[in-house]
């Protein structure tokens, strides 16, 4: 498995033969490294996949999978796919061979996931995804068993009942929070229908308070115990959301109120701990029932459903990637205009 060092460029190649899927033999060239070590590699893991065993690693076995699924999906579908995967799960295992994976690592890996404040369904999709992908290994690549089935499943199929918080409970609520940055944490969150990682992830270049608007483009994240910015949920989270004039006002006293902060600073450099920590006192003091933090979202879903919002207005502002998901999550909120198309059928028929 020789490399060679490219004199013009000052970077190593590597050039060897492989037989492709159809049996033909093929040559394959590839240039650009920096390092000997890294052509030899490249060609080692270029060669296992091709073997057509589970000696690769699973950041290969994902790019087998990804090709395989590409034509067989929509391109909404294969997009959320990719930024699940890429978010979720390969932070995680890129680098370990599928044959090194096993149920003890997926248990510790679920463990971090049911950390996180995500919904028990959005947990089942993610743990959903890595299972397939451990499926197509065992039936196309020879994995003996896969280790996501064996770890065991986590998450829900259906959603668990939600909790809201109307207008009136989150008034009483929030006058009890001690620290002026998680009220106004709160506030963003219960008004904007932001995600907590979408709260935490924002800088001041992506307030404009003088237009009203907020722009996510970003999420914070724990992944393995270190605190990293990454891309949103989905791709339509990429959003501007418009904010009330009342908290524009509440937003530019927080903001007068900090240190010399620069545009790319965060707004709120905090951890989840601490609005967890700030949401247990301020229901303590306020007698307020405890909700999740991510109820926040679906009460500001709940708050723009009963004022009449239409479904797509609340699908965009919420950043679902359609309104599929709008609907499958709050479509029970939206009254039942059955009576109304009767009625109107009725008085059509003569």
């Amino acid at each position: 498995m020789p490399a060679y060092k490219d004199t013009e460029r000052g970077t190593w190649y590597c050039q060897f033969y492989y037989v492709d899927w159809t049996g033909k033999r093929k040559k394959k060239k590839k240039r650009g490294f920096p390092r000997k070590k890294d052509a030899e590699a490249y060609e080692e893991e270029f060669l296992k996949k091709g073997s057509r065993t589970c000696s690769m690693t699973f950041g290969s076995m994902v790019e087998l999978y990804m090709d395989d699924m590409r034509p067989r999906l929509r391109a909404t579908t294969m997009r959320s796919k990719e930024y699940l995967i890429n978010l979720k799960i390969l932070p995680y295992f890129q680098g370990l061979q599928v044959n090194d994976i096993t149920p003890a690592h997926v248990r510790k890996w679920q463990s971090e996931l049911l950390s996180k404040d995500y919904s028990p369904t959005y947990v089942k999709t993610i743990y959903n995804q890595l299972s397939a992908i451990f499926n197509y290994a065992v039936r196309y690549y020879g994995l003996r068993e896969n280790p996501a089935r064996v770890a065991g499943s986590i998450g829900k199929k259906k959603a668990q009942e939600m909790n809201f918080w109307t207008v009136e409970q989150f008034s009483k609520f929030i006058e009890c929070v001690p620290k002026f940055p998680a009220r106004v944490g709160f506030s963003v969150l219960f008004w904007t229908g932001l995600r907590i990682g979408e709260l935490l992830a924002l800088t001041l270049e992506d307030i404009d308070l003088e237009a009203g608007t907020l722009t996510v483009n970003k999420s914070f994240q724990t992944i393995d115990g270190k605190e990293i910015i990454t891309e949103p949920k989905t791709p339509k989270a990429n959003r501007t959301v418009q904010l009330p004039r009342k908290l524009c006002d509440m937003i530019r006293q927080y903001e007068d109120a900090l240190y010399e902060p620069q545009p790319d600073d965060r707004l709120f450099p905090f951890t989840k701990y601490y609005f967890h920590h700030q949401m247990n006192q301020g229901c303590k003091a306020s007698g307020v029932e405890r909700i999740r933090l991510h109820d926040l979202r679906h009460s500001h879903a709940s708050l723009l459903i009963n004022n009449g919002a239409p479904v797509l207005s609340v699908s965009e502002r919420l950043g679902h990637e359609d309104i599929e998901t709008t609907l499958r999550t709050y479509g029970h909120l939206y009254p039942s205009t059955t009576d109304g198309v009767v009625k109107k059928l009725d008085d059509l028929m003569p």
